[in-house]
């Protein structure tokens, strides 16, 4: 299940900003609005989806419903030839993929623990698998030679409808529906979780959650264009970097599977803050090491900002679902999932997605050439700033406490 959750999202993710410039020509801020959608679905669908499977529908039937469905959109896309009609069925498609990101974490959640297992140990290289999925799909779109193509998205639909198929096999996870004649209107449309908003805490942990999602759809939307962009200087535009940008972006995700596998480790030492405040400080070595690194000399910066990514996507995205996992109640299971999504994958893609396309379009691109040296610079002092705000704001000492056998900061 894993592998084929983010085989679905690397076939095309990566890539479509090489369909949408070279293929398409369309503009950059059209495009920052494309990426929004992932935002847009993710304020909608994944808290949404998460009450259901938390009360009334199974989560893994669910689940599979979702990738059909999504998968059928996915498939309409190589017809679209308007930027417009491209962002209502890429929605159409996000709708559908964004809210499996949770479910596939509760899903996961759900049957280790009825089967007495220890999610802080077992988890993390389960969630290796996805990674490894992603990479899969990747080098897939690449060595067929459709970066730039819309076969992309068969390849992605394919892959989304035949995992839906296969989701109704998985071991059932039914919803808990532990409401009662006396619950109140909240407990029964299964909004508990919002009141997590309450607990000043997690709300300050949602908030930077948010701005650390923004800087994940910048890698998202402008890793592959940015190295495919080097062949427009002629000593790199034979290069091996521009021939093959999207497997050079694939350590990213191969460095993702060896820091996952380290995350229990430094969740139980260090801390949810400490790990968070890791995870800052390396998307902004990543984003510098892209500011200066090229095909020739600088090769080496471009791949050491791929291996950090492994440590700045890990430290954040994984350890802050475990953290969720282990200090919320197990009814809100799903929502409470569903709630870190739409912070993350919701608010954060849409400020990152639109705030940078206009910013890149108004300050950083002259006569359709883009200073990606000044863009990815600008990328990494927002990371710092978050840093150093996150460093004073969120206040937490780390106290192990047990957790299914687990030590785990307590919120």
């Amino acid at each position: 299940m894993s592998f084929l959750q983010f085989y679905v999202w690397g076939a095309w993710l990566i890539t479509v900003s090489n369909y949408w410039f070279a293929t398409k020509g369309w503009s950059g801020a059209e495009f920052g609005a494309i990426f929004s959608t992932l935002g847009f679905a993710s304020l909608i669908m994944p808290a949404f989806t998460g009450v259901i499977a938390d009360r009334w529908v199974n989560a893994e039937k669910l689940y599979g419903i979702l990738h059909i469905l999504g998968g059928l959109a996915l498939a309409c896309i190589p017809m679209v030839n308007h930027p417009g009609t491209f962002f209502w069925v890429i929605f159409a498609a996000m709708l559908c993929y964004m809210p499996t990101i949770s479910l596939s974490n509760s899903v996961a959640y759900n049957i280790l623990k009825s089967n007495g297992f220890d999610v802080i140990k077992v988890f993390p290289p389960i969630r290796a698998w996805g990674t490894i999925g992603f990479i899969a799909a990747m080098w897939v779109t690449n060595l067929t030679g459709n970066k730039a193509s819309a076969n992309q998205f068969y390849i992605a639909a394919v892959v989304a409808v035949f995992l839906g198929i296969y989701s109704f096999s998985l071991p059932k996870c039914p919803p808990l529906k532990l409401t009662d004649k006396n619950s109140s209107w909240i407990e029964m449309l299964g909004l508990s979780a919002f009141k997590l908003f309450g607990n000043s805490k997690i709300a300050l942990f949602f908030v930077f959650s948010m701005f650390l999602g923004g800087a994940l759809q910048l890698t998202n939307m402008y890793g592959d264009v940015f190295l495919s962009d080097f062949a427009t200087i002629p000593k790199y535009s034979d290069s091996f970097v521009v021939k093959y940008s999207t497997i050079i972006l694939s350590i990213s995700q191969v460095s993702e599977t060896l820091f996952i596998l380290a995350i229990p480790f430094f969740l139980k030492r260090f801390g949810i803050k400490t790990v968070m405040l890791i995870s800052m400080l390396a998307w902004v070595m990543r984003f510098a090491f892209f500011a200066y690194g090229n095909p020739a000399g600088g090769l080496w910066m471009i791949v050491l900002s791929c291996i950090i990514y492994g440590m700045a996507f890990d430290f954040f995205n994984i350890s802050g679902s475990l953290f969720i996992e282990t200090t919320t109640d197990s009814k809100i299971r799903s929502s409470a999932q569903g709630l870190f999504m739409m912070m993350t994958n919701g608010f954060g893609a849409i400020f990152g997605s639109l705030v940078s396309g206009y910013v890149i379009d108004r300050y950083f691109t002259v006569d359709g050439t883009k200073d990606w040296h000044g863009i990815w610079l600008s990328f990494a002092l927002y990371a710092l700033v978050i840093a150093v705000a996150f460093a004073v704001l969120f206040k937490h000492k780390h106290t192990p406490i047990e957790v299914n056998g687990s030590s785990m900061s307590h919120p």
